[in-house]
């Protein structure tokens, strides 16, 4: 059985290269006693009927978060044809995070206080004078602030890639940062300072990695080298708080950003349609996501999984509003949840039995002249001429490390 997987892309080539290379020297696997293999093509974009066929079993989705055409296609295919999607595009179709918000604070997550306040600058739309004259009651943003707690933030409700957030230490800046926001609906969330770490996981199917992460680094180094830098229990938390996210929203292709003070673990952000699997940002833990990205790609294909794209949130939510439960015990409930839903026990013998070469295949590639193209090129094409020899050793150094360091 051959297998068809679309890649719908915006501008990479990093990522999306090493993919295309890895998936084509996999080959044929047997899983449950039939043989399958893997083909790769980029989609393009062009008028479609809506009773066309498509050709692809598997697409993996960088472009419909934004982009309206490829996304009401991606719609489509689900639909009418059971082609399986990374992500769902019904409910990930604009990286909207207030319902994100809302579902995880029902579960009991430590969501950090979070007020969603109306837009500085009206809609344009005629009918809307009218409306907000009748019924939009007078706020004072300064009360709100109060009641939230300094410092906060101020962040889009549909943000993205750190699009409009801005920090607020005082009344004065929150009027500012408000003042800014423009037609952009505002979440006003409270900042978790004095934190002990800023993880961010990046889940892959029913794979989580998670990441030291510096947001107020430069983009080449953001995600922090760092091993074991969580105690076990809020390794497992972290952990356990992506795969929760994922499930319930049926996403496939995820990050999470955390932050970890003390003893508690706050996830502050988790609603990221596409998440960083950047060469120059990734480094390190880039060969990981892409030999993830192929590992479930082809275990989805061979074991003929179908995309759920209804949230049943019942179960989860009869947990959630259980009193008796403490919150950690809600935790192991949602995270036996969250492994039936992403087959944990199937996917790991899939790994082991179908594909045990790829992680042999991962390192021919990712050590080899070709990669090593594809990086140089990528420097060139993201930092300026002076900058390329500097960044070409850090990158090459940091492929090297991961070389060194894997398992095996």
């Amino acid at each position: 059985m051959r297998h068809l997987i679309g890649l719908l892309l915006g501008t990479e080539e990093d990522w999306s290269t090493s993919f295309e290379r890895l998936a084509g020297r996999v080959g044929s696997f047997t899983w449950r006693g039939d043989t399958h293999a893997l083909d790769v093509e980029r989609v393009t974009n062009e008028p479609f009927d809506l009773r066309y066929r498509p050709r692809y079993a598997l697409v993996i989705d960088r472009l419909g978060w934004w982009y309206a055409l490829p996304r009401e296609w991606l719609k489509k295919v689900v639909l009418m044809d059971d082609v399986y999607v990374l992500n769902n595009p019904f409910t990930f179709q604009a990286m909207e995070k207030h319902s994100a918000y809302c579902a995880m604070m029902r579960l009991g997550l430590k969501v950090p206080d979070t007020w969603l306040i109306p837009h500085k600058q009206p809609p344009a739309n005629e009918r809307f004078q009218t409306t907000a004259e009748r019924y939009n009651l007078p706020f004072d943003l300064t009360d709100i602030g109060e009641q939230v707690g300094y410092p906060l933030y101020l962040k889009p409700f549909d943000g993205g890639q750190w699009r409009g957030v801005s920090r607020a230490r005082n009344p004065a800046e929150l009027r500012r940062g408000y003042d800014e926001s423009g037609e952009q609906l505002m979440h006003v969330q409270r900042a978790v300072d004095d934190f002990d770490v800023f993880a961010r996981s990046l889940s892959i199917g029913a794979e989580t990695m998670v990441m030291w992460f510096d947001p107020d680094k430069p983009i080449h180094d953001r995600y922090q080298v760092r091993h074991d830098f969580l105690p076990p229990e809020q390794g497992q938390e972290v952990v356990t708080i992506s795969k929760i996210v994922n499930a319930f929203f049926r996403w496939e292709f995820n990050s999470c950003e955390s932050i970890v003070r003390g003893t508690g673990v706050h996830p502050i952000d988790y609603a990221n349609a596409t998440p960083d699997v950047a060469l120059t940002s990734l480094h390190y833990y880039f060969p990981w996501a892409i030999t993830a990205l192929v590992r479930w790609s082809a275990f989805c294909l061979a074991e003929g999984r179908r995309m759920h794209i209804d949230v049943d949130a019942r179960p989860w939510f009869a947990i959630g509003d259980d009193e008796s439960l403490t919150y950690e015990e809600k935790l192991v409930e949602y995270r036996r949840l969250a492994d039936a839903h992403f087959q944990a026990e199937e996917y790991a013998e899939f790994c082991d039995s179908a594909l045990p070469h790829l992680d042999e295949l991962a390192h021919e590639w990712f050590t080899g002249d070709e990669f090593d193209r594809l990086l140089v090129d990528t420097v060139c094409t993201t930092f300026p001429a002076h900058e390329h020899e500097q960044f070409t050793a850090h990158y090459r150094g940091l492929i090297a490390a991961w070389s060194l360091d894997r398992p095996g």
